[in-house]
């Protein structure tokens, strides 16, 4: 490999999901004390109900239950959404990784935008319409996560639709970076607090 076709490595330092940090991405899908209760009240105010994140979907969307195992912390690819906001729930309490850059008009995500974050499994995220990501990545083995997203996203991802390791439909478009920028995303250490 000639010096101009080698790799950029670039290190993300991991950092905690605040909404800070998860903002420029989506929103945390969690309890909120400041969001308040919508007035419905039935039960004499046994259930509360609150509006945490604003959904997007335009059509058939669904739930599968995702079951996440370690891999290496290396992000060779990126993808977004354009018809609805992919939202992530976890169940069990596991802690995940997710790589993350804001929404683009171009091709490609902002490389220099790219950021990794820990959620401590309690609460989910819901993501902005276009906003770039990689699948999670699992602490242990055996991370559950449900993910709400259109049917013709999860669709797009099937092996029969991808093509020179990339997918594209209506509602995905995911890049292999790798192969387009010569880059690769490693995940750094976990930042404290």
């Amino acid at each position: 490999m000639s010096g101009g076709d080698s790799i950029i490595e670039r290190v993300l330092p991991v950092v905690p999901a605040t909404p800070d940090n998860v903002a420029p991405f989506g929103q945390i899908l969690g309890y909120d004390p400041a969001v308040p209760p919508m007035p419905i009240d039935f039960y004499g105010g046994a259930v509360r109900v609150r509006r945490v994140v604003d959904f997007v979907s335009d059509e058939q969307t669904e739930l599968p239950l995702v079951t996440v195992n370690r891999r290496p912390g290396e992000v060779r690819w990126m993808e977004r959404h354009f018809k609805h906001t992919q939202t992530f729930i976890p169940l069990g309490g596991r802690p995940f990784v997710v790589v993350m850059a804001p929404p683009t008009t171009g091709e490609l995500p902002d490389l220099d935008a790219v950021r990794a974050i820990r959620f401590d499994g309690q609460a989910g995220f819901t993501l902005k319409l276009g906003t770039w990501h990689e699948f999670p990545f699992a602490e242990q083995d055996g991370t559950h996560i449900i993910v709400v997203l259109r049917r013709e996203a999860s669709e797009g991802l099937v092996k029969e639709n991808v093509v020179q390791d990339e997918a594209r439909s209506g509602d995905l478009d995911k890049k292999d970076l790798l192969a387009r920028c010569r880059v690769r995303f490693r995940l750094g250490p976990v930042a404290a607090g």
